[in-house]
């Protein structure tokens, strides 16, 4: 997501310092947005000149130090709180005083993200919706000890990027992944029982309630290990056995079929044709 969201801000005018873990995958970001840009070009959404101006906007570093001299920080690295917090508390000696820090999380304590840092006031959830350029929801969810000046920063910036903000409470997957994922978890529970196949819930909820794509094919185009994240915090966090993970959805992030990113999930990719594997 971090690709997504370096796009959007780069076209509403922010200058944009891209970081990650090797060279490879910067350079397959920029390829996407380079991409995703494009498309919009040819779609007459953006002109050739905005998407010129806002490639020119955004640079790389590998050198995590290199983002303290950044207004605003939005990490935005897998669903793992340790790995979350260890790259805040390598970033956190080289920021400005007056430095934002934001998580894109999307079901992880903000108030204890915030806590691992020395500005927990100046700590926020800035939780973008995939795929980024496309989707206009942006989360906006406070920790305890966030500051009104903090919050309203950020919620300046979500009405230049031209999207809409919702506030949400600092409890677990605040508000999309709480209702979102227990769906997608009893859609594993309909097909781990033998209520329906693949194609049939996916047709079901497609048809009968009108959304853009089945549970099972939105659940491979997030992430299997994500959404098996997501239920596990609410599980954990909520203690609700309502929200006890689908067997099979463990079953399958433990045989590696995460979706669409490892060419098998509930669907098979790798033939170039969505094929189910149920």
């Amino acid at each position: 997501m971090g690709n997504g969201i370096a796009h959007v801000m780069a076209l509403a005018g922010y200058e944009v310092l891209l970081t990650d873990i090797s060279q490879d995958a910067l350079d397959r970001g920029i390829e996407t947005i380079t991409g995703n840009m494009d498309r919009q070009v040819s779609r007459g959404k953006v002109s050739a000149e905005d998407r010129d101006a806002a490639m020119a906007r955004i640079s790389t570093t590998l050198t995590l130090a290199d983002l303290g001299a950044t207004d605003l920080v939005i990490e935005a690295a897998t669903e793992k709180e340790a790995l979350k917090a260890a790259i805040f508390e390598d970033l956190v000696p080289h920021l400005a005083p007056h430095t934002i820090l934001t998580s894109n999380t999307s079901s992880i304590s903000i108030t204890r993200l915030a806590s691992r840092t020395d500005r927990p006031e100046k700590f926020m959830g800035f939780h973008f919706m995939n795929p980024v350029p496309v989707m206009q929801l942006v989360e906006l969810i406070r920790g305890i000890a966030t500051d009104k000046e903090t919050f309203q920063a950020c919620h300046e910036v979500v009405e230049k990027l031209g999207k809409t903000a919702a506030s949400a409470e600092d409890f677990p997957a605040f508000i999309v992944n709480r209702i979102l994922m227990p769906m997608i978890n009893e859609a594993v529970y309909t097909l781990y029982e033998g209520v329906g196949n693949v194609t049939s819930i996916d047709t079901s909820m497609k048809l009968g309630t009108n959304h853009p794509m089945g549970p099972l094919e939105l659940a491979d185009f997030i992430g299997l290990d994500t959404c098996l994240a997501i239920m596990n915090v609410l599980h954990d966090g909520l203690a609700d056995t309502k929200y006890r993970p689908c067997p099979l959805l463990t079953k399958y992030v433990e045989a590696g079929w995460l979706g669409r990113k490892s060419g098998r999930g509930f669907y098979d990719y790798r033939s170039g044709e969505p094929v189910p594997t149920r």
